[in-house]
């Protein structure tokens, strides 16, 4: 498997402008393709979960490039909880956070109190993160019940140009989705 690369600059900014535009994104993560949006656009959000026919009750996960874009939701945290999601990252483990001041928007949360998020080590992922200058929605790139997309052909067949950008790049080496852990529980639900 080739090693994931980072996008050009002129990749970066179109997906940049897509994103902060409205726009919905398809990208290489450390094992599937994703799909990413503005977490605080509604509409983006919206289009996100009508591709996958998800209910939004179920909520997203937000990825970010760095632990500096999320700290607004550690910050609120106890120090043990905080600790505890910093030693996943960066790294393909996805978070269980409180979202103690309720910052994420209830479309991006679903009907949880906590907010999923990782803070990724993929390249790709994290020059979007840092080109947007936010965290981004990211779920796997396939309809409900269907397999997560592993190659750009299968990002196409899926959604063809319903998709806005489609950001090229390599997968990382994970082939299984990120682990999900609550880090007031300890629960692994993935």
């Amino acid at each position: 498997m080739a090693k994931p690369s980072n996008p050009s600059f002129l990749q970066l900014a179109l997906a940049r402008q897509t994103v902060l535009s409205g726009g919905v994104i398809a990208y290489p993560t450390e094992a599937v393709w994703g799909l990413g949006c503005d977490p605080w656009n509604h509409e983006a959000v919206e289009q996100i979960l009508q591709l996958k026919q998800r209910p939004v009750e179920k909520g997203v996960i937000l990825v970010a490039g760095s632990v500096a874009q999320i700290r607004f939701l550690l910050d609120p945290l106890p120090e043990d909880l905080q600790q505890q999601a910093l030693k996943h990252w960066p790294g393909p483990v996805t978070c269980l956070l409180p979202d103690v001041n309720r910052q994420i928007p209830e479309w991006v949360r679903g009907k949880h109190s906590s907010i999923a998020v990782r803070v990724s080590d993929h390249p790709v992922v994290r020059a979007l993160c840092h080109a947007t200058a936010m965290p981004l929605v990211s779920t796997s790139c396939n309809p409900a019940g269907r397999q997560p997309a592993r190659a750009i052909w299968q990002v196409r067949r899926y959604f063809g140009d319903q998709v806005d950008r489609v950001v090229p790049g390599a997968l990382g080496q994970n082939r299984k989705p990120s682990r999900i852990i609550d880090i007031v529980t300890g629960q692994q639900f993935r």
